[in-house]
C-alpha cells in the first residue's frame, strides 16, 4: 500500500483535466528524471530517431492526391486534412509517408512543439518540412503509449526551456540529444496505468511502479490545481471590476451619480442652443444640411433621467466626419503602427503625409464582434495626427457637448437593435441607424461633474484591477517556478 497522502475526487473533472494536461510533460519529465537512479539516462537518439519532413515545392502541389501535413493541418493532438494540399504519389518519398498512429511534432514558429497523432483511416500521407516523426528503433522495447507520454515530456521541455529567439525553431537532432531513462516494459505499462489514473482523477491507494515518484508527482498535481483556482479567482474578480466599470458608466448617464443640483440649466435649453449652432454653420456652409430625425418615442426611451435633463437622438449633438476617412491599401497599413492599427493610426509612417484628422475626435465601431460587447469598447477619443478607415465611423460634438459623456454611454448601452447583418463577419453599425440613437443630454455644467466622478471612480478601478494583475503575475511566476524546478529535477 501507499504511504503517501493520495488526494482524490476533491477537484472537478474539467479542473483537474486542464491542469493534468497543462502539466503531465513536466510530470513525465520528474518520472525520467527520477526514474535515471534505477534505470541510467540515455539520448533519446539510442531507441526514438525523429525523422524530418520532405520540402515540397509549393509550385508543385495539386488539388488531389496524396496530402501534404504541414503545422496548419494538425491541432488539438488531431490530424486535419480539410485544408491541406496535395502532391502526386511518389515512390522516392516513401520515408516521408505518415501511418496510422504516428506521433508528430511541429519543429518551428509559433505553436512549436505541439504535437499529432495520426487518426486510422486517413489513408495516405505525406509529412512536409519542419514537422518532425517520432521513429521508434525497436518496436518490441516499447508499449506504444509510452512514446507518446515521452513526446509530452518532450513537448514541455521544448516550451519550458524556452528554445529558440523569437521565432523559435528546434532541430530533430536538439530533441534526439535530450536524455531519458528507458525503464523495461513492465515498468513502462505500470507508468502508463498512473498517468492515465492520474488524467482520470482515480488513483488508486497502490503502488504502480514507484512509491515515491508517485506522491511527489500527486503533490505537483495538487500544487497546480491550488495554483489554478487562485488564478481563477483572481480573474473572476477582474471580471467583477469590469462589471462594476460598467455600473458606474450606466449610472452616470442616468444621473445617479450628481449630488443634488441647484442648476437652473436644462438639458433642452442646451439643445435648443445646439440647434442653432448646428443652423448657423449650415448657413455659412460649413455643414451640409441633413435630413431632420423623427422625434423619440415614449418606447425609445430605456431609464428615467433626471427631469431637466432632455432625450435626443444622438444625430442631433454630433457632427459626422465619415467622408474625411481615408481608405488604404493591405500595404500600407501593414507599414502603419500606433495604438489605433483597426480604426486608424496615430505615427503614421513617412510616405503617408495627407493626415485627414488633426485633434480630437470620436471614433465609434462601424463593424466588428466589439459591437456586440464581444471585447473592446465600441467607442474612445482619439487625439492627434491620424488617419480612420473605413471599419470606424468619425465624430466630433458640439461644443457644448463633453465627447466623454457621449463615448461612455455608447458603451454601456444595447447596440443589437441598431445593429444589420448577421454575426460573426456582416454585422454593421450604420451612419444612419448610429444617429437614432436616443441619448440623455444632461447640462453643460452637470456633464462636467459627470466627466469627473467617472474619472474618480475609473481611478479606483485602475488600483483594483492593476493590484489583481500583480497578484496573478506573481501567481504565474510561481506556478513556471514550480514547472521549472521539476523539470531541472528539484523537489519542490
Amino acid at each position: 500500500m501507499a504511504k503517501g497522502n493520495r488526494t482524490i475526487n476533491l477537484y472537478k473533472d474539467d479542473i483537474w483535466k486542464d491542469v493534468f494536461y497543462n502539466s503531465v510533460g513536466t510530470y513525465v519529465n520528474v518520472i525520467n528524471i527520477e526514474l535515471s537512479q534505477e534505470y541510467p539516462l540515455e539520448p533519446l537518439s539510442n531507441y526514438i530517431r525523429i525523422g524530418g519532413g520532405y520540402a515540397f515545392k509549393t509550385s508543385e502541389y495539386k488539388k488531389s492526391g496524396v496530402p501534404i501535413i504541414r503545422i496548419s493541418d494538425f491541432n488539438n493532438e488531431q490530424i486535419d486534412i480539410s485544408n491541406c494540399v496535395y502532391y502526386d504519389e511518389d515512390k522516392s518519398l516513401s520515408k516521408y509517408e505518415l501511418s496510422e498512429n504516428d506521433i508528430i511534432i511541429c519543429l518551428t514558429g509559433g505553436t512549436i512543439a505541439k504535437l499529432g497523432i495520426v487518426q486510422t483511416g486517413l489513408g495516405k500521407l505525406y509529412m512536409n518540412q519542419r514537422v518532425g516523426r517520432f521513429d521508434i528503433l525497436d518496436n518490441s522495447k516499447f508499449e506504444k503509449e509510452y512514446v507518446y507520454w515521452i513526446a509530452r515530456s518532450v513537448q514541455s521541455i521544448i516550451k519550458n526551456l524556452a528554445w529558440g529567439a523569437a521565432i523559435p525553431n528546434v532541430s530533430p537532432k536538439q530533441i534526439e540529444k535530450l536524455q531519458f531513462s528507458f525503464p523495461p516494459i513492465d515498468v513502462q505499462k505500470q507508468t502508463i496505468e498512473f498517468l492515465n489514473d492520474l488524467k482520470n482523477n482515480t488513483i488508486q491507494n497502490k503502488i504502480y511502479f514507484n512509491e515515491s515518484i508517485e506522491n511527489h508527482i500527486i503533490e505537483l498535481q495538487n500544487n497546480n490545481i491550488a495554483l489554478k483556482e487562485v488564478n481563477s479567482e483572481l480573474t473572476h474578480q477582474l471580471d467583477l471590476i469590469k462589471q462594476l466599470r460598467h455600473a458606474f458608466l450606466r449610472e452616470a448617464m442616468q444621473g445617479k451619480l450628481l449630488k443634488n443640483s441647484n442648476t437652473k440649466e436644462t438639458g433642452q435649453q442646451l439643445l435648443e442652443k445646439i440647434k442653432a449652432e448646428k443652423a448657423q454653420l449650415i448657413a455659412e456652409k460649413k455643414l451640409k444640411k441633413e435630413k431632420e430625425l423623427a422625434p423619440i418615442f415614449d418606447e425609445e426611451i430605456p431609464f428615467e433621467i433626471p427631469e431637466h435633463w432632455a432625450w435626443c437622438r444622438l444625430g442631433e449633438i454630433t457632427i459626422n466626419h465619415d467622408g474625411k476617412r481615408v481608405p488604404l491599401s493591405k500595404h500600407e497599413r501593414s507599414q502603419i503602427q500606433g495604438e489605433f492599427d483597426y480604426y486608424g493610426a496615430m505615427d503614421v509612417i513617412d510616405h503617408i503625409n495627407n493626415y485627414k484628422f488633426n485633434g480630437t475626435y470620436l471614433l465609434i465601431a462601424e463593424d466588428g464582434q466589439n459591437l456586440l460587447r464581444k471585447n473592446k469598447p465600441v467607442a474612445f477619443l482619439a487625439q492627434g495626427k491620424f488617419w480612420v478607415n473605413n471599419h470606424a465611423h468619425v465624430s466630433d460634438c458640439y461644443h457644448d457637448v463633453t465627447r466623454n459623456i457621449v463615448a461612455n454611454y455608447i458603451n454601456t448601452i444595447n447596440l443589437e437593435p441598431y445593429i444589420s447583418g448577421k454575426p460573426p463577419s456582416q454585422i454593421k453599425l450604420k451612419r444612419s441607424s448610429l444617429d437614432l440613437i436616443p441619448f440623455p443630454l444632461p447640462p453643460l455644467h452637470e456633464q462636467e461633474q459627470i466627466v469627473a466622478k467617472l474619472e474618480e471612480l475609473m481611478a479606483y478601478c485602475d488600483g483594483l484591477e492593476q493590484s489583481i494583475k500583480e497578484s496573478q503575475g506573481y501567481n504565474e511566476k510561481l506556478l513556471q517556478q514550480v514547472l521549472r524546478e521539476a523539470l531541472q529535477g528539484e523537489k519542490v
